[in-house]
């Protein structure tokens, strides 16, 4: 079930997991706001510490640092 009620939980990203930190039911998109379940989570960066809503905003975050580098 794809939740987003309740409380936004902590993560620490890491390559292809997470570990959580603080319980929750959700994170929310760093560049569109939008609350991700848990379940539904797909797509973060590692070194940002960043989750993403849609592989879409995921690769646009890519390129954005990539070209800043």
């Amino acid at each position: 079930m794809l939740e987003t009620t309740g409380s936004p939980a902590t993560l620490k990203y890491l390559d292809g997991r997470y570990d959580v930190i603080v319980p929750g039911s959700y994170v929310v998109c760093a560049v569109s706001g939008r609350k991700i379940p848990l379940d539904a989570l797909r797509y973060w960066n590692v070194e940002r510490q960043e989750a993403y809503a849609t592989p879409q905003i995921a690769l646009q975050q890519y390129q954005k640092y990539r070209k800043n580098r």
